[in-house]
């Protein structure tokens, strides 16, 4: 990870970094970012959805996560609207979907090669811009959720193929991948991942491994679920007795005490949670200022794991 010094401390807008700083794609953001999906309940008023986003800005984030499937563009093209240069904002997008309006769930998957380059140029579109400083490949091996099956499965090193084209073409800067293994993570390194984004949280701790591997090659580590599944059945952070009661110490949510254990955890940890209301928002950013202590840490370390199979993002 890149070295980081008191300058780092603050946004290009003056506000302090919510999290404090980390590094993604080569440069320091925040490590609570924002991730925008949510978004897309703010459809109906478009003007609450800028709102959000400068609200966002003002309070420390320079790190946002989208995708060109998130809201059939709505999401990214609200992004293109709140977001002015000078705010110097890092937006990161992914491909490996695609909208599908008339399905079963308005998603589907698009992992073929041409799938992927088609998903960057409607993200370059949308956004606004003409690179993408870091696009994450969202794979479909597990679930449940989304399953490859047919044409859609599709070797990784063709994925990489097409995507480290488009970095030398200059569409985008950096690569990431989303939903991986271990094995394939390794498989990835020589293409020059710079994040991970996986199914992580204190509850659900079968990546352990990963984020090691991360670690000691300078890769972020950015969870999605990172308080536990919405699914229904599968386990949550804010169930836990130990969160629970770690919350009540710190005078602040279980789920604060949840997102701020991943930024204790390991020094390459970024958050993307989402949220489309302001008050939530907050919160969040304040989750990343809360110190636990190592009693706590410890009480908190030894929640077991209790899932590991989760479904996509």
């Amino acid at each position: 990870m890149a070295s980081i010094n008191r300058s780092d401390q603050f946004t290009a807008t003056g506000a302090a970094r919510a999290g404090g700083p980390g590094s993604l794609a080569g440069r320091t953001v925040s490590r609570v970012g924002f991730g925008a999906m949510q978004l897309e309940r703010l459809r109906g008023d478009r003007g609450a959805a800028v709102a959000l986003l400068r609200r966002a800005v003002e309070l420390g984030i320079d790190h946002i996560d989208t995708a060109q499937f998130y809201g059939h563009g709505f999401v990214n093209e609200v992004i293109a609207e709140a977001l002015r240069p000078e705010d110097d904002v890092l937006v990161v997008s992914k491909v490996g979907a695609e909208p599908d309006a008339d399905g079963p769930i308005p998603l589907r998957l698009a992992q073929r090669p041409e799938q992927l380059r088609a998903g960057v140029e409607d993200n370059l579109k949308s956004l606004g811009v003409e690179r993408i400083p870091l696009v994450n490949l969202r794979r479909a091996d597990t679930g449940p959720g989304l399953r490859a099956e047919g044409d859609q499965l599709v070797d990784m090193d063709d994925q990489l193929a097409v995507l480290t084209a488009l970095r030398d073409e200059g569409k985008i800067g950096e690569i990431g991948l989303s939903s991986v293994t271990p094995e394939q993570l390794r498989r990835g390194l020589p293409a020059g991942i710079a994040c991970v984004q996986n199914a992580y949280s204190l509850v659900a701790r079968g990546d352990e491994e990963m984020l090691e591997l991360c670690v000691a090659e300078g890769i972020a580590w950015v969870p999605y679920f990172p308080l536990g599944s919405a699914f229904a059945g599968m386990p949550k952070v804010t169930d836990e007795p130990a969160v629970i009661a770690a919350a009540r110490a710190q005078g602040s949510t279980p789920a604060q005490i949840g997102l701020a254990w991943l930024l204790h955890h390991a020094p390459n940890v970024l958050l993307i949670p989402g949220t489309a209301d302001p008050e939530h928002l907050r919160a969040n950013v304040d989750a990343g200022a809360l110190t636990l202590d190592e009693a706590t840490l410890a009480a908190l370390d030894a929640v077991p794991t209790r899932s590991g199979d989760i479904a996509l993002d």
